[in-house]
């Protein structure tokens, strides 16, 4: 096997600028933020005072999370005690909002896959597929299922948390979507999958993008280390004849490898699996490129993508 790397497209709304140190420093929309990776364990390559400039950077209190204080002078958009903005991403408009757990709501190196998402769904048109249908577990704030429903997928967005169902709804709304455009849950995703799979629902895509840890809305819990391959199998089980499968994770103890043998125990179909990673703008043309790594990622697919 030889390892992916899913490097994230150019976005307009959205640059790494630098990183090192354990932090990064990036740039959404007209705000500029620095905040922690641990991923980062090289030296800087911008002078303190570029990172200085940050409009908003994260200072963490706990293992838990922390706060975000804004620079003197810094962007209107990042000022007050909850700072919240819009960026345009392709035919999508999406709400920036930074949290206490150090994220702010878009996830940049999602983008490779949004990418096999979009080309995915041109391959299905050509094929006389004209609505595709998609199911985005543990959907969170829903940049996918919105990117998705704007190409012409027919949508079913699930997440367990109110919050992030409805920062969907406000994306979905902002990037002119109307309600219906959708189906939007709150409800377990797991649990979701298994009565899926009894009905004999299948779909053409299935994003997976579970956390470590977690629980949903009536309790249930949800560990990565017990329930990944029972969530990759019933993924399998209502993944249509011809369909893809997409699984990302950030901050696990597992491999590609680990995860290109998950994906055999479904049969036919091509596994590639590898790093999701984020390109620095360059700074200089004379240095080389340089990528962070932004988690674990591997595609299945079968009869269509890259098992054609």
């Amino acid at each position: 096997m030889h390892p992916s790397i899913f490097e994230s497209p150019p976005l307009s709304s959205y640059a790494l600028l630098d990183s090192g140190g354990a932090e990064k420093l990036e740039r959404f929309g007209p705000v500029l933020l620095r905040r922690p990776d641990p991923q980062a364990l090289w030296r800087p390559r911008l002078s303190p005072g570029a990172w200085d400039a940050a409009d908003l950077s994260f200072v963490r209190e706990s293992d838990r999370g922390g706060r975000w204080e804004a620079r003197q002078g810094a962007a209107r958009e990042a000022r007050g005690e909850s700072p919240s903005w819009k960026i345009r991403e392709g035919d999508a408009t999406f709400l920036v909002r930074p949290t206490p757990f150090k994220h702010v709501g878009l996830f940049p190196e999602q983008a490779s896959n949004w990418a096999a998402i979009e080309a995915l769904r041109a391959e299905f048109e050509a094929a006389g597929e004209s609505r595709p249908r998609l199911l985005n577990l543990f959907g969170y704030t829903g940049a996918a299922s919105v990117l998705a429903a704007k190409a012409g997928w027919d949508v079913t967005h699930v997440d367990a948390s109110k919050t992030a169902i409805t920062w969907t709804v406000d994306n979905a709304e902002a990037s002119g979507l109307g309600r219906t455009s959708m189906r939007v849950i709150c409800e377990d995703a797991m649990r979701f999958a298994r009565r899926e799979a009894r009905r004999g629902s299948s779909y053409h895509a299935v994003l997976l993008d579970p956390p470590h840890y977690g629980r949903g809305p009536k309790g249930e819990v949800w560990q990565l280390e017990d329930h990944l391959a029972e969530l990759v199998e019933t993924a399998g089980a209502i993944a249509a004849p011809t369909s893809m499968i997409i699984l990302s994770t950030y901050a696990v103890g597992y491999s590609p490898l680990a995860f290109q043998n998950l994906f055999a125990d479904l049969g036919a179909g091509t596994t590639h699996a590898g790093e999701l990673a984020i390109p620095e703008a360059p700074s200089d043309a004379s240095l080389a490129p340089r990528f962070l790594p932004a988690g674990f990622c591997a595609r299945w697919a079968r009869g269509c993508g890259h098992d054609r």
